[in-house]
């Protein structure tokens, strides 16, 4: 058990929690329901009411920094477990984009992920599967990662050769500016 210097306590990380989730991170009371129901919590290093807690003691850089955020699969057994009606899986993606945002993020390769995938999403409507992995996985170094499932998926049909663009593809193309513009980008 770590003593906790009460000097290392950010508030404002606390607080920025919980105005950008909208949850009210005090009412956790470390019951472990949400770590109990989590199809993935044997691979987190920090289990999810343990996140919970280092939230509410402000300990900024230790959760940010941590894989179990990038690990959650969102599935919100968690949010549907919680005796206080905490939504714990909104909470876990607010640390995501707080991560991101700080410059935070653990796992190698998210980062330039989701980038690929908004990029393809921007520019279709929707994802071009065999683009972004192409795109990804040329810029992460490892040009042959999965080659082995691409005939099979497009012998099946599950991916396609070339891309194809949704009907409201112009639409899509705005939300992104609105987006931009608002954010300031």
């Amino acid at each position: 058990m770590e003593i906790l210097d009460l000097a290392s306590i950010d508030r404002d990380f606390i607080k920025a929690v919980e105005e950008e989730s909208g949850q009210d991170i005090s009412l956790c009371y470390q019951c472990g329901n949400c770590t109990a129901g989590c199809p993935y919590a044997f691979a987190f290093d920090i289990p999810v009411h343990q996140i919970m807690r280092l939230i509410q003691v402000g300990q900024k850089e230790e959760v940010l920094r941590s894989h179990a955020i990038w690990l959650c699969a969102t599935c919100e057994t968690c949010t549907t477990r919680c005796p206080r009606n905490i939504d714990v899986a909104r909470v876990m993606d607010t640390l995501r984009i707080m991560a991101r945002r700080e410059g935070m993020v653990s796992e190698a390769g998210i980062r330039r992920f989701h980038d690929d995938f908004l990029d393809s999403v921007k520019r279709h409507g929707r994802v071009y599967e065999v683009g972004l992995l192409l795109k990804y996985n040329l810029q992460s170094g490892r040009p042959f990662a999965d080659a082995e499932l691409g005939p099979k998926l497009l012998g099946k049909g599950k991916l396609h050769y070339f891309p194809e663009n949704i009907k409201g593809v112009g639409a899509v193309k705005e939300i992104f500016e609105r987006f931009a513009k608002k954010r300031g980008l």
